[in-house]
């Protein structure tokens, strides 16, 4: 993040103002556009595929010590992982289920 110098960008008053509050303080302003975090980079889906592959690694037998080794994670961060990994497979499964009694469709795999 760069920083631009008040005076430069805003107007006398507007800065006058400001310093009333917060005279001499560095201060964020944040964008009006709120992004999503991952959004602009392909971070999001890099962790996501590694967290697929702790949970199926996990699913396989190695330990949640193992993994927190391997991954160079915490046992608490590959533990949460598991969780979320489990509930999204879950919750996955959960809306195929439903999604096929109201249709009355099968999936052939």
């Amino acid at each position: 993040m760069s920083y631009l110098r008040a005076e430069d960008v805003l107007p006398k008053k507007l800065l006058e103002t400001i310093q009333q509050y917060v005279n001499g303080q560095t201060i964020y302003i944040p964008s009006k556009e709120k992004q999503v975090w991952g959004s602009s980079t392909d971070t999001r889906q890099i962790l996501q595929t590694r967290n697929e592959k702790i949970y199926k690694e996990y699913l396989g037998g190695i330990s949640t010590i193992g993994l927190a080794e391997a991954y160079s994670l915490s046992v608490k961060s590959i533990q949460r992982i598991i969780r979320e990994q489990k509930n999204s497979v879950h919750s996955n499964n959960a809306n195929k289920l439903l999604s096929h009694s109201v249709t009355g469709k099968t999936s052939s795999k």
